[in-house]
């Protein structure tokens, strides 16, 4: 049984730069009829051009966004219209990687209670204390020293931030994780340590890689979808796409595009 399926997954949403003087924001297409699976333990990357719908389908995929059209199934369960209180449980079974780890954090918490609070939500731990004890071995699975606990978010640099954030997405032990543009902005040797984290993580789960850097994309996933303007225009598996892509669009962003050649074992010196 596939882990995730979408069927003719579609989603409009209001457009804030056209509301009217009277009424109500019209609707514009974001994602329009996406088909696609992940099977357990996969890793897919969805790979696209600013603009063309990639965090808005990551975000439609595990319901941050209720779909306008098709189906959309986690686990067997058919999660489409699934009201809130029924869909929470399934929350900690699929989890989200922000791009900007800052905004994404509690600025007036500390790092273990960040960690520690989705742990307490979904009664994994009987006490606060358990989980700040937890957090910090949390903190050190994703090679981040266990004093950074007592810290704030501003008092790390991004890429310990974007730990912390893996940190806490892998928290639950989710079968699913979806990571928007989780390397963006950073330097190239946090890049390949925060890709090599990713790539260990892997076994333990299903990840929905997003990006626009298909170099990565190449290295870390099973499975490319390429999207453009919200619909898929090519899917299928990497080595196959990268050597022949049969897209136009997706020749295009190859041919735009360095993709050096890749050292073998790169990720795993990184770690």
């Amino acid at each position: 049984m596939a882990l995730l399926e979408a069927a003719g997954l579609s989603l409009a949403l209001p457009d804030r730069a056209a509301v009217p003087l009277f009424g109500a924001a019209p609707m514009t297409t974001i994602l329009d009829g996406i088909d696609l699976t992940v099977e357990p333990g996969e890793s897919l990357g969805i790979v696209g051009e600013s603009g063309s719908g990639k965090t808005s389908l990551g975000r439609t995929l595990l319901r941050l966004y209720r779909p306008t059209g098709g189906r959309l199934r986690f686990e067997g369960t058919d999660i489409t219209d699934l009201p809130e209180e029924r869909l929470r449980p399934l929350r900690a079974r699929m989890q989200f990687v922000f791009q900007d780890p800052l905004s994404s954090l509690n600025p007036r918490h500390r790092i273990e209670d960040i960690l520690a609070q989705p742990l307490l939500a979904f009664d994994r731990v009987g006490s606060r204390a358990e989980g700040r004890q937890q957090a910090k071995a949390l903190l050190e699975r994703v090679q981040l020293p266990a004093a950074f606990a007592s810290r704030y978010p501003h008092e790390l640099s991004g890429g310990q931030r974007q730990r912390v954030g893996i940190a806490r997405a892998i928290a639950l032990h989710p079968p699913l994780i979806v990571a928007d543009e989780i390397v963006s902005g950073l330097d190239v040797s946090t890049q390949a340590h925060i890709l090599a984290l990713l790539r260990e993580l892997r076994e333990q789960g299903a990840l929905i890689f997003i990006s626009h850097d298909l170099s990565v994309v190449r290295v870390l996933c099973d499975r490319v979808l390429v999207l453009y303007r919200g619909k898929v225009v090519e899917a299928g598996p990497c080595a196959e796409i990268f050597a022949a892509p049969k897209h136009p669009y997706t020749a295009s962003l190859l041919a735009s595009i360095p993709l050096p050649a890749v050292e073998p074992g790169w990720l795993a010196g990184a770690a």
